[in-house]
């Protein structure tokens, strides 16, 4: 506000950028390396701010260059609803981009890249309303999800605590990364072993999920009864959880943010201060990152409390969810250490 610079994410280099205009006015140069780069073609909605390097071929950043199909722009809600949706889907890649994880595009992959569809409900109602999910690499959304009172309609007759474009995007996007780097690998088995056999049958285990419920003991053993379903949707919320982790711990710590609870130490009797929000991209250790989240977690629940509003995260951690993270943490580690060899 102060500059009135442009600002833009340069996805390459994982940073902000200012930048001002060229003399032709076709492109951007940024101020401090001059360098030059474009604006993500979907800028002129308002829905990126995503920018590319003068060298790159593509109109569309990386980010936007993932969709296949968008709502209809003639419908000034849709417009609105898409907004919302990129604004959730540019924190998930970039997330993704910071751990390093594969991301191939359907362009790229035409049987099983990354896609991203985004519906609406077809305006007859004899016709099958758009379901969420993930199918060999294309995530598709239903864009009533980014209205505020059709989500919250639907979060009350699924009996859910948590609903969110955010929270669609990262659990769809675990079963596409169950695909990529757990199928057919030295994960699979491993992953079985906590999760349960993905090879059950996915049909049967939804209609006995719908028509019996949870186990009565699920608290104990999944992180939501969406979990209990099926391993896969197990691993795809767990997945879920541990972006959210991640991403809150970043954001904290990029405000510097520090928390300094005193909880007692049983053994001693004495007072102790737990560890201070870390940046959990740089940390190789996910008990140092389940650490940080404690405290992070029931300050942003308190706070909320404060003002009426609902638990920031009304989530329990158990010991068996703890280590399925931990294992998708071990996961992501290998991943992008390999990827960071490669590179």
């Amino acid at each position: 506000m102060a500059c009135n610079h442009v600002l833009g994410f340069d996805s390459s280099n994982m940073q902000m950028v200012a930048l001002e205009p060229n003399q032709e006015g076709t492109l951007y140069i940024e101020s401090d390396t001059q360098a030059n780069y474009r604006l993500c073609s979907n800028a002129q909605y308002g829905v990126c701010n995503w920018v590319i390097p003068e060298e790159d071929p593509h109109d569309f950043c990386l980010a936007c260059r993932l969709n296949r199909i968008i709502p209809n722009l003639n419908e000034p809600q849709y417009r609105q609803r898409w907004h919302k949706i990129e604004l959730a889907k540019h924190r998930l890649v970039y997330s993704l981009l910071r751990w390093k994880l594969p991301i191939q595009s359907r362009l790229d992959n035409p049987e099983s890249g990354l896609a991203f569809d985004f519906k609406a409900n077809p305006n007859s109602p004899d016709e099958p309303k758009v379901m969420t999910g993930h199918d060999n690499g294309v995530i598709t959304l239903n864009i009533a999800e980014a209205d505020d009172v059709e989500c919250a309609m639907e979060r009350k007759n699924m009996e859910e605590v948590y609903r969110t474009l955010l929270g669609h995007f990262r659990h769809e996007i675990g079963h596409y990364y169950w695909d990529v780097l757990v199928d057919n690998t030295e994960f699979l088995e491993p992953c079985r072993e906590l999760f349960g056999d993905e090879r059950m049958d996915y049909q049967e285990a939804l209609d006995r999920h719908y028509h019996q419920g949870p186990p009565f003991d699920w608290t104990e053993r999944y992180i939501s009864t969406y979990a209990t379903m099926h391993p896969w949707e197990d691993w795809a919320e767990t997945w879920a959880h541990y972006l959210h982790i991640v991403d809150v711990l970043e954001t904290a710590d990029s405000f510097g943010i520090q928390i300094r609870p005193h909880v007692v130490d049983e053994q001693n009797d004495q007072l102790m201060v737990l560890s201070q929000p870390i940046n959990p991209y740089y940390s190789y250790d996910f008990d140092e990152i389940y650490q940080a989240w404690l405290p992070v977690a029931f300050a942003m629940n308190s706070l909320n409390r404060s003002m009426g509003q609902e638990d920031f995260y009304p989530f329990l951690i158990n010991p068996v969810v703890q280590q399925k993270l931990k294992f998708i943490h071990d996961v992501i580690q290998k991943t992008a250490s390999a990827q960071r060899k490669v590179a």
